[in-house]
């Protein structure tokens, strides 16, 4: 049975959801950008913003090539998706309870862009990510359309590094902007929009499963 996809669209701009959620959202790499901010000026943080281009490159390939190897069996795809569901689901409970991020216990010794590549490779979020909800979106997209995969791929790469690069210049302005209550109530508010995320994943594992009906991805 075949599954439904997204428009181009419509992926984009779950591509730029997810990768403003993941962007914004307290983790390590968020961390070691902010730590640099203010340990040197915002050039240095920027830096480090950058390290998912090139320590997610093998990532987002392995990931691909894994789910295309089991693109035809549903259980697999289905335990996969719920997968998925538990992954967000984890993201927004994070997002949702999350208090802002305390400036003043992030590591205060140099760091470097070396320093940023190694933490976001040691990191567990983009090995998660990719296996479980990114590269299973990215190969139901493409079975349509490759301009629509990589439209995905691009709109979560441009805003996971934009918003962590806006997060430096805004940290080099205002060093306790991190901890007040707007940053606090915008990552909540990603949150919620996770939470839908999550039981659309969920659907769609129980529809691959042949616990629900209807198709996944509709």
């Amino acid at each position: 049975m075949r599954q439904a996809v997204q428009t181009p669209i419509e992926l984009l701009l779950s591509g730029l959801f997810m990768g403003l959620a993941a962007g914004v959202s307290p983790g390590p790499l968020l961390a070691l950008v902010i730590g640099e901010t203010i340990r040197h000026d915002r050039r240095m943080g920027m830096r480090v913003a950058l390290a998912p281009l090139i320590t997610d490159v093998p990532i987002v390939l392995l990931s691909l090539f894994l789910l295309s190897r089991v693109a035809g069996y549903r259980n697999v795809l289905g335990a996969i998706s719920l997968a998925g569901a538990a992954f967000i689901g984890y993201l927004a409970w994070e997002s949702l309870t999350s208090r802002g991020l305390e400036t003043g216990s992030i590591p205060g010794q140099p760091r470097s862009f070396r320093k940023g590549l190694v933490t976001n490779a040691l990191s567990p979020h983009p090995y998660l990510f990719w296996i479980t909800v990114g590269a299973p979106v990215v190969i139901r997209a493409g079975e349509s359309s490759v301009v629509a995969a990589a439209l995905y791929i691009l709109g979560f790469y441009l805003l996971l590094v934009g918003s962590k690069l806006a997060v430096a210049f805004a940290v080099d302005r205002s060093k306790t902007w991190i901890q007040g209550r707007a940053y606090v109530w915008i990552i909540r508010g990603l949150g919620v929009v996770l939470v839908v995320f999550t039981f659309l994943f969920l659907r769609d594992g129980l529809r691959l499963l042949g616990i629900l009906g209807g198709r996944a991805g509709t």
